[in-house]
């Protein structure tokens, strides 16, 4: 050390040995997965932004959640006219229904939460609702774990919202108390492997779609090995000649002593589409599209297109459209004070028309049932005179 000078008996330092194998260890690390950042942001950046197969999915489930028309009720009557209704119709000044909703099921399928913020003038139903990014909000849980606020993070500066103006909408998450397992998460990998294999296919064009050659060097003396300079020339010479599309197909200039022996790929190393093909399927199985609906070729699950469209709004988008509806609901009948519900009209889903007029056919014809009884399987309030 420096100040070993000072010590009047200075000790010397201890010899270190290296093992022969480290060297080969370390170099044997580069060949380990590099999987991307799991963070929301980077997730939404690579499987949202960067991927075709995630931005479809996450788009048709959230536009057609938001089309769904939303009936308000409660025990009593179903409203054609509620502050509730008309708050939901618009927002506020920059939003409609299907905006609000879009902005919600896109959330919760990209960060696993969504929040709702209720602008209120006093008490009673709020005037605006508006919906903040889930990667700007975090939840600030109590002594007994329930949350005492959320805080709004936009670079240095911090809003503390109180809890119950915040509707906070999330998806199970086994191994989290406080924040939900977003879709996007679980497709995490096959996004990765998808999003690899269209690298490597832009790779390919780029290089005139044929794997690279080797440039076989032979002196006039016999030696095999080229100079510095000479090694160096050759590489600048192909990476400004001899890349891209622009150079794809031109002829190369060989110089004495140099011979090209092109290489290619056996067809087991060209399956890297059939590869890309199957993350697609995972992509989309995670978001719960039926891959017929996105033309992923190689999936026959559904008979048909319409089987697979029905089958699309009874697995996926009705169970998040009424989830999120009756959460919202729930949190805006605290507000009020009213017991309301909100819930989709399935009886105007296209999707749904043949399910729901044989189920409305089923209930008609059970004589053995009450009017009231045959209301409440239909998801029809009692009528007043029965009440």
């Amino acid at each position: 050390m420096v100040l070993d000078f000072l010590r009047k008996n200075p000790v010397a330092v201890p010899e270190r040995k290296a093992s022969a194998s480290a060297r080969v260890a370390f170099w044997g690390m580069g060949g380990r997965v590099a999987w991307s950042p799991r963070d929301a942001v980077s997730l939404t950046r690579a499987g949202f932004l960067g991927n075709p197969v995630g931005f479809r999915s996450v788009r048709m489930i959230a536009e057609a959640a938001a089309a769904l028309p939303v009936l308000c009720q409660d025990a009593r009557c179903r409203y054609d006219s509620h502050p509730v209704l008309a708050l939901m119709t618009r927002p506020n000044p920059g939003q409609g229904r299907a905006d609000l909703m879009e902005a919600v099921i896109t959330q919760l399928m990209l960060s696993g939460n969504a929040y709702v913020e209720a602008v209120q003038d006093g008490g009673g139903v709020p005037v605006e609702l508006h919906v903040l990014r889930s990667d700007r909000m975090h939840l600030v849980p109590g002594a007994d774990g329930w949350p005492v606020g959320y805080d709004y993070v936009v670079g240095a500066k911090t809003h503390r919202h109180a809890p119950e103006t915040i509707c906070h909408v999330r998806c199970f998450h086994p191994q989290d108390d406080h924040y939900g397992l977003a879709p996007l998460q679980a497709a995490a990998t096959a996004i990765d492997v998808h999003n690899a294999a269209a690298r490597w296919s832009k790779a390919l064009l780029d290089n005139a779609a044929r794997p690279s050659g080797a440039i076989v060097y032979r002196g006039a003396d016999g030696a095999g090995t080229m100079s510095e300079d000479q090694f160096t020339r050759l590489q600048d010479e192909l990476a400004t000649h001899h890349q891209g599309a622009s150079n794809a197909g031109r002829p190369m200039l060989l110089e004495g002593g140099l011979d090209w022996k092109p290489m290619g790929f056996s067809p087991s190393d060209m399956e890297f589409q059939k590869t890309k093909e199957a993350a697609a399927r995972d992509i989309a199985l995670a978001f719960g599209v039926p891959p017929m609906l996105l033309g992923i070729p190689g999936d026959a699950t559904y008979a048909n297109y319409a089987e697979a469209h029905r089958a699309f709004y009874r697995l996926t988008v009705l169970p998040l459209a009424q989830k999120v509806l009756a959460q919202m609901g729930h949190w805006l009948g605290g507000l009020t004070g009213e017991a309301i519900t909100l819930a989709p009209d399935l009886d105007q889903v296209p999707a749904l028309a043949a399910e729901r007029e044989a189920q409305w056919r089923r209930v008609a014809e059970a004589d053995f049932l009450s009017a009231g009884e045959k209301r409440r399987l239909l998801g029809l309030p009692e009528r007043p005179e029965e009440a």
